[in-house]
């Protein structure tokens, strides 16, 4: 028999490991998945993991994906190592993309440079906006933000769906759900001819590394890190919480906003009832992932990329249920964290009483 013992500090060889570990086990289980559904395991994880990196247009669509993922994977790290949790980045990522399409459509008829890095500050603007409310609430009436976050995504799903079978719908559209195309000026130049990949990529990479800079060299950075990791120290040494909070939201949302901006003046190119598949969501895996580092967050955000592109291969050349992307996201959050209670805890065997002779037990 063997019993958790709290560690006398946490282990970094586990909190390095446990990525690793929740991937492994996931494809153990994944394997079984396969063998479920009448598929040999390593045919399926060849067509899952293997071939998207195949071609280069399998490798821009990996990217493209990463993209949302990355910059709302590093905003919400930001905000969980201070303990801030942020479960809305989905809602800010569909506001964030509605004053963006505003933006481009009340200037549809311009042909300027300025039109997209107007939009690119409205996503931003508006992501910050409607961070803001569960940030209010918290730091004024000390409210749940996770709750609050989390309900105000589907309150963003709901005003997206009216404005664009109302306001924003395109006239010309034969009654579709969907606004007016955007115009060459209101979307984002390509990165690679032929492929979708744009310069939104870049802004991740670039809101990547400014997040690893102001974790590493900033004291408000050092100051949010001290207040997740000890919030009695940060309290004693008269760090300010709801300054953090106010903090977390508004970097997190900002840079969700942005990457409402990467999808519809990307991929899309206009407003439509959805213009995210759950990667506000998805980022927060992506985040713990990365073990909330701004670096680790890019690497995670790839291995995310490849289980929804693997996922839609699957798909097409296996039969492979629809369900199945979620499935592994489900699969690699539940190993993570089951590895991660090792970070502070490990296993020791359970000694028996030693037993003396004659002597009753």
């Amino acid at each position: 028999m063997s019993r958790l013992e709290k560690r006398p500090e946490p282990s970094r060889r586990m909190m390095l490991a446990s990525p690793l570990i929740a991937a492994v086990a996931m494809l153990a289980t994944g394997s079984l998945l396969f063998l479920f559904i009448g598929q040999a395991p390593l045919h399926a994880f060849y067509v899952y993991f293997i071939k998207p990196w195949t071609t280069l247009y399998g490798v821009g669509e990996l990217l493209l994906k990463a993209t949302p993922l990355i910059l709302c994977g590093v905003g919400l790290a930001i905000g969980f190592r201070a303990n801030v949790n942020n479960i809305g980045a989905d809602g800010q990522l569909t506001v964030g993309a509605i004053a963006a399409g505003a933006v481009a459509l009340q200037f549809h008829e311009v042909e300027a440079w300025w039109v997209l890095p107007l939009m690119i500050l409205a996503g931003a603007v508006g992501g910050m906006l409607w961070a803001a409310i569960p940030a209010l609430l918290r730091t004024r009436f000390n409210t749940s933000e996770i709750l609050v976050s989390l309900m105000l995504v589907y309150v963003a799903y709901h005003l997206l769906s009216y404005l664009v079978h109302g306001p924003m719908r395109d006239p010309d559209g034969f009654n579709f759900p969907q606004s007016k195309m955007f115009s060459a000026s209101a979307t984002l130049p390509l990165l690679v001819d032929g492929l979708r990949l744009n310069a939104a990529f870049i802004l991740s990479l670039v809101a990547a590394g400014a997040a690893w800079f102001f974790c590493r060299h900033t004291f408000a950075g050092y100051r949010m890190q001290v207040s997740g990791m000890a919030p009695a120290a940060a309290l004693y040494a008269g760090f300010s919480e709801p300054r953090n909070v106010w903090l977390a939201f508004m970097v997190s949302g900002a840079l969700a906003g942005v990457a409402g901006v990467g999808e519809v003046a990307g991929p899309l190119g206009q407003l439509q009832p959805s213009v995210s598949p759950g990667y506000g969501f998805a980022a927060i895996i992506v985040a713990y992932v990365g073990r909330l580092h701004p670096l680790g967050v890019v690497l995670s955000a790839l291995l995310m990329s490849l289980l929804y592109i693997g996922g839609e291969t699957a798909q097409i050349e296996l039969g492979a249920p629809s369900a199945i992307t979620g499935v592994f996201q489900g699969l690699l959050l539940f190993y993570l964290l089951a590895a991660d209670l090792f970070i502070h805890y490990r296993l020791k065997p359970h000694k028996r009483p030693h037993k003396t002779p004659g002597v009753p037990a």
